[in-house]
């Protein structure tokens, strides 16, 4: 397959100006810290979960019940990183917590209209989950499971943080694109060996 969704750079390369808690889909890859393998083993061209993987694939699937306007599509947990397609449609109820009163408002000519000089969105304006709230939940709740087990179950520890700080997103424009993403996904196992990330 030639689909090449440039995973593999280290740094997100993010659209300037573009709002990422707009409704969309999102291919998102989160790395390993040092691409470290955590997660279990490629077996047969297939990936098998140890615990830690398990408790990946847990997280992930509570992304719907925190963020009630994200559905979560199809993902993958490779041994050191994890693909995944999430869609914000669009659901909004009630305040943002970024919601701020409008007399915070300096006159400033560069602070956008409806923000105030933090780029908090001021009162009354209603926004869905921003993508990189989400990642940073994600990987929060991860995180601190993860070091949970280190203590309790002696899984192997992390010198600094288990995820590295970047993570990639791509945005999903048609239905052409998502279905080589999900391709992609589906067989990330199989390709195992040819992947950047396989140490």
């Amino acid at each position: 397959m030639s689909f090449n969704p440039n995973i593999h750079h280290r740094r997100s390369v993010r659209l300037k100006d573009y709002d990422y808690s707009l409704k969309g889909l999102y291919f998102i890859t989160i790395c390993c810290q040092n691409r470290v393998c955590r997660f279990g083993d490629i077996v047969e061209a297939k990936m098998v979960l140890n615990d830690a993987g398990i408790m990946i694939d847990k997280w992930y699937n509570e992304l719907e019940n925190k963020f009630h306007d994200i559905k979560c599509h199809e993902m993958v947990i490779m041994p050191n990183h994890i693909h995944f397609i999430v869609e914000n449609i669009g659901l909004t109820v009630g305040a943002n917590l970024r919601v701020r009163p409008t007399n915070n408002i300096r006159p400033n000519e560069n602070i956008r209209p409806n923000e105030n000089e933090s780029g908090n969105l001021s009162e009354g304006e209603h926004i869905g989950s921003p993508l990189r709230g989400i990642i940073q939940w994600f990987k929060t709740m991860t995180t601190n499971e993860y070091i949970r087990g280190v203590k309790q179950l002696g899984w192997d520890a992390f010198d600094g943080k288990l995820w590295q700080r970047n993570y990639y997103e791509h945005i999903i424009r048609n239905e052409i694109s998502y279905l080589r993403i999900v391709e992609y996904i589906n067989n990330n196992p199989a390709n195992w060996k040819e992947d950047k990330m396989f140490e």
